[in-house]
């Protein structure tokens, strides 16, 4: 973790519901994290915990500037936080450019403060990474996906992109929300159905069969897909 020693506060149990796996782990010498904001928190986490090679996921706030901030206090906006997903990775098994792969395409990040019908800076796009080693290839990641973008006639990318030192657990019922019996299927994400490929620095581990698992021409279609994780030799 580089010494980032705030970067967990607890608010929640441990254990993920899907992947069984403690969503407070920090990384061993084999696993990275960093941390993404979608839109809504609910369905974006889910299509981080399907892929290959993901550890463990959880849902929380970052990038704000109140400790310890409540769902309700992040929704009003006054905090400056965002409904974020933090991610912890097998580096031997996925890389960190599939997951910025997901990240890009799995919701429209042209749009400012809003992500559909969500609208307010809590749904902002983001990515907030601990190290400073990341810095390089999630901007080389955002430069390639901002050219594929232009070819399709889409605007400029107004993803917050910083180091951050601390990141706070949401409330127990927000943790993988979609998988729980009952729960609201609800996803306001809002992809642009742009692709994106090879970048310098990128180094893909994930085969395309696993990617065909996410066919963002259909309307919610992480939404609407089960829950279980993907496995490799799918």
């Amino acid at each position: 973790m580089n010494n980032q020693k705030s970067i967990h506060i607890d608010k929640t149990n441990s254990i993920h519901r899907i992947l069984n796996t403690n969503i407070k782990k920090d990384p061993s010498a084999q696993e990275d994290e960093i941390i993404f904001g979608c839109g809504c928190f609910w369905g974006a986490e889910k299509c981080f915990w399907k892929l290959p090679g993901v550890v463990t996921t959880s849902v929380g706030y970052a990038g704000g500037i109140k400790n310890n901030p409540t769902y309700y206090e992040v929704c009003s906006g006054l905090t400056g936080h965002a409904e974020v997903v933090r991610v912890v990775w097998n580096k031997n098994e996925i890389d960190i450019s599939d997951l910025l792969k997901m990240f890009w395409e799995c919701h429209n990040p042209t749009q400012k403060n809003r992500q559909g019908n969500d609208v307010g800076s809590q749904y902002r796009s983001s990515i907030y990474y601990t190290n400073k080693n990341k810095e390089y290839i999630i901007q080389s990641s955002k430069d390639e996906y901002q050219r594929e973008l232009n070819k399709k006639n889409h605007g400029l990318i107004e993803t917050e992109i910083k180091m951050i030192d601390t990141y706070f657990y949401a409330e127990e019922y927000h943790q993988q929300y979609l998988a729980m019996e009952g729960s609201r299927q609800y996803c306001s994400a809002s992809p642009t159905k742009v692709k994106l490929g090879p970048f310098d620095g990128s180094n893909y581990k994930l085969k395309n069969k696993i990617w065909e698992n996410f066919n963002w021409e259909v309307d919610k279609c992480v939404l609407i897909s089960d829950n279980k994780p993907i496995k490799n030799n799918n």
